[in-house]
Order: structure tokens, then sequence, then C-alpha cells
């Protein structure tokens, strides 16, 4: 079924409730990497096993995300996020009370499941609810599961740090209501869906870009390699930041989840920022300057000390993340009929890479320590410079070519 929105112009107010959604999946995801160190102590577990867990969580919250888009393009229904938490919900349950390593594993399936179930989905939502603005459109979603992301391990220290393992089921209270805050959503695209059926929308038009096929899945490919090294990097950062924090600064599990969020409330600031830009001036340099711009200071980064570090990693978290929302819209505008499948491709590419990542980075640190992981990690970056092959791309109505 082809969907339209019955709204001509950008529906904010469904933007935000999705961004509120976004901001609810990515704090439960990020509070679950923040009480890794809780889990690590109460069951006595290597960081090799450590990696082998951010891996399962990962694969679940990857593999699962192309195909849960092209389902949701070709079968829209409006109770799909409502699902995606329900399923995060149980893991947070799970994960309380996990006596061993597999059922922690378990839990962040189900974790990761939910994941897989509401990044394509509201992405989705989020682009027929922009009204052409798709970068701003993106920038609002995309901020919310940054500024999410950031309060995450700020729960996990106020909640979980200070008591144990099983107050992790305070954060399952927490699904509940965010349970609850999708009802304007679930409204709005049950009148989405109506109106499509009964033919009350004009159909909408599709805007494709001036280029061939080739042109159009080797500019895909670039993309990918983009997000390879993005999130290969944001992987050392994500899942092992606060225990380098703690093995190189002799810092406390609180503190080191103090500058955790710091960290992450800088990728929201950039997250923000990189979809308007990307609006007015072109995605190409957008993503340019914000995978290869993070390189200089990823590269000082293991060789500052504390207070260098906790700057670094600001400066880092801005430039870096400005890159998701513009490397998303530029391959949806690269293939505009299949928007479920793009995001669901690439936020699940970003998972997969980002589980892969942890699980060798853990190996790793356990062979040779964690400031040996980051002095490697800081020249991925670099990769950035392949950004040179991405054509210019300007959109235009009922263009032929990419059909």
């Amino acid at each position: 079924m082809k969907i339209s929105s019955p709204h001509t112009g950008t529906s904010l107010s469904i933007l935000l409730y999705l961004s509120l959604a976004h901001l609810f999946n990515d704090a439960f995801q990020s509070a679950v990497s923040a009480v890794y160190p809780v889990i690590r102590d109460q069951l006595s577990l290597t960081f090799g096993q450590i990696g082998w867990i951010v891996f399962v969580y990962q694969i679940c919250a990857s593999v699962f995300q192309p195909v849960a888009g092209i389902v949701f393009d070709k079968y829209p229904r409006p109770w799909y996020l409502s699902a995606g938490t329900i399923s995060t919900m149980t893991g947070l349950v799970i994960l309380a009370f996990a006596p061993s390593i597999h059922w922690v594993m378990l839990s962040v399936a189900f974790v990761g499941l939910g994941s897989s179930v509401i990044h394509p989905e509201a992405s989705r939502l989020t682009h027929h609810a922009s009204g052409g603005r798709h970068g701003l459109a993106q920038s609002i979603f995309q901020v919310g599961g940054n500024f999410g992301g950031a309060l995450g391990p700020l729960l996990a220290a106020a909640i979980v740090a200070p008591h144990g393992q099983r107050y992790i089921v305070i954060l399952a209270g927490i699904a509940i209501i965010s349970l609850l805050t999708k009802t304007p959503v679930v409204r709005w695209y049950k009148s989405v869906i109506r109106s499509a059926r009964t033919g009350a929308v004009p159909p909408t038009i599709i805007h494709r870009v001036r280029l061939t096929k080739k042109k159009i899945y080797f500019s895909l490919f670039i993309l990918l390699v983009l997000i390879f090294s993005k999130h290969a990097y944001t992987a050392s950062l994500g899942s092992f930041y606060t225990f380098y924090l703690i093995e190189k600064f002799s810092l406390t599990n609180q503190e080191s989840q103090i500058f955790l969020f710091v960290y992450l409330l800088a990728s929201a600031a950039g997250t923000f920022l990189g979809g308007p830009i990307g609006d007015r001036f072109g995605r190409k340099w957008v993503i340019w300057f914000s995978i290869l711009g993070t390189a200089p200071f990823s590269l000082m980064m293991p060789y500052a000390n504390l207070t260098w570090t906790c700057v670094l990693s600001v400066m880092i978290g801005i430039i870096l993340s400005s890159a998701f929302s513009a490397i998303l819209v530029y391959a949806q505008e690269l293939l505009p009929t299949k928007i479920g499948l793009i995001s669901g491709l690439f936020f699940g590419l970003a998972f997969g890479i980002a589980g892969i990542a942890a699980a060798i980075l853990g190996s790793l640190a356990d062979n040779n320590g964690l400031e040996y992981v980051y002095k490697i990690c800081a020249f991925i970056p670099l990769m950035g410079v392949v950004a040179v092959f991405l054509p210019h791309v300007k959109p235009r109505k009922n263009d032929e070519y990419g059909k």
C-alpha cells in the first residue's frame, strides 16, 4: 500500500512524539550498556564475555531491521511501535533477574529485537510526517535518540549502580510510560492508513535523483563504508568508554557515567545540527566533514589527560554524530520508494557493525588493554575520505532514473 500523509506540511507534533519514542528506546539501550560494569561484577564476567553480550544485542538489533523495514513498507500497521516497546520491556525484566551470562544474552536479545522494530518504523513515519523537510525531520527524530542515549547512563548511575542489578526492573516500569506516549502516533497513523485506503488524499509525488541505477548503487556502497567507519569507532566509545576512564584515570563507576553522559549529550547536539545544515548546504559536505573531521580529535584522545579526554570526546561527539541524519536522508533520496528498507538497512548495519566491533574490541582489550584499543581505533575516522566519491545529487519530480 502506498502511504501518504493527510497533512500537507510538516507535522511537528508527530515528529516530536516520534522523537520521544526514539528517546525512550535509546535511553533503554544506553542504560543497558551502562550497567555492564554492574553485570560484570555481579556475574564475574571478562571483557571478552561483555563483548559477546554486546554482540548478541547488536546482531538482534541489526539483522532484523532491514527485514522489518521491508514488511513495514508493504504491510503498514499502527501497532508496530508498541510491539517493539513490549519486546524491550520484556528484555529489561529478564535482565534485572538474570542469574548467568546466558540469561543476560537472552535479555539483550529481546531489547535488541525491540530496537529492530522501533528504529525502521519510527524513521519511516518520520519521513511521512516531514512535509518534505526530510533533513530537519530526521534531525528531530535522531536528536531524541541521542538525548535518550545520553540519559541512559544517568539512569544507570542513579538507579542501578548504587543498588544493584535487580533495580533494572525500574527501567521496565519506565517502558510502560513510553508505551503510553505512543498513543498520539498510533491515532495519527491510523488516519494515514485510512486515508490511503479510501483515496482521501492524492498520491505522493516521488522525487527521484538524477542518477543512473549504477551510480545509485555505487553511492549506497560508499554510504555503507561511511556507516562502517562511523560506528566501528563509536563502538569503542559507546561500549568501553566507561571502562577506559576507570582503567586509565581510576574513576569510580558513577564518575565514569557522568563523562559518558557529557559525550552522549554532545552527540545529541551534533545530531540536531546535521540534518538542517544538510538541507541548506548539501548532505555531501556534512557527511564529508563529520567523519573525516573527527580524525584529528580521535588521534589525540588516547594521549590526553582526563580534562582533555573530556574536551576531545565532546568535539568527537558533536562532529561525528552530525553524519547519520545526513547519510540516512541521502540514502532515502537515492531510493525514495523504499524508505522502510533503507531505514532498516542503515540502522541495522549501524547496530551490526557496532556489535561485531564490540566483540573484537573486547577480545583486544583482554589481551592488550583498553588504551591500546583506543590507539588503534583512533585511525578509523580517516576512512571518511571515501566521501569524495559521493556525487552531488538534487532530486527532481517524476525522474525516471533509479526506477
